[in-house]
């Protein structure tokens, strides 16, 4: 039970660290980058390698249900033919915690070389994805919160925090209403959001 009691000690102090440190500024600069795209036809699409990618497949169904429609993009088979998927001008978040993964980086080139503009996800705003970035959104921590330190546990948990706080920014730009919610969403417990509002 000690290793429960440590995680979850571990994990309230770089939870709280992340709300601390979301940088207004650059979670701005993304949005724009996302809106502007729009303006002008574009999409938006997620990417991460590894236990990121899980992250970036459920950060394009939440964008998708709030009003940015949003893709998931294979991690490494972006580089074997799923970049077809994009188009000049389309905007593709990368998800690293290091920010120096090399199949990230093949795959950040990729991208910019179709077109796109890329927001990388980092826990370290001087690595090469970083700098590499049209916008960059610092998702650091200093402990994963588990044995060895090793597997991704508390980085996944403050890089989700702050797409999620990014997919807020986007909703409310969007404004949007219950019954397009609705729309997005006619299953479940959620889907009749549109009676318990009437």
């Amino acid at each position: 039970m000690d290793a429960i009691h440590r995680f979850l000690e571990v994990a309230r102090t770089e939870l709280e660290n992340a709300f601390e440190n979301i940088d207004e500024v650059s979670m701005q600069r993304a949005a724009e980058l996302i809106w502007d795209s729009q303006k002008h036809g574009g999409r938006l699409h997620v990417t991460g390698i590894g236990k990121p990618g899980h992250v970036a497949n459920y950060i394009a169904s939440l964008y998708s249900s709030t009003g940015t429609p949003t893709y998931f993009l294979h991690g490494t088979e972006a580089v074997h033919g799923s970049c077809g998927q994009l188009v000049a001008g389309d905007v593709v978040i990368c998800i690293s915690n290091s920010g120096e993964t090399s199949e990230m980086k093949t795959t950040a080139m990729a991208v910019r070389n179709n077109g796109c503009k890329v927001i990388s996800v980092t826990g370290n705003p001087q690595s090469w994805l970083s700098t590499f970035a049209d916008a960059d959104l610092h998702a650091g921590i200093t402990n994963e919160g588990g044995p060895m330190n090793r597997a991704p546990r508390t980085s996944i948990l403050v890089e989700t925090l702050v797409l999620q706080a990014l997919s807020v920014v986007l909703q409310d730009k969007r404004s949007l209403s219950p019954d397009e919610y609705v729309m997005r969403h006619p299953g479940g417990a959620l889907g009749q959001l549109r009676d318990s509002e009437k």
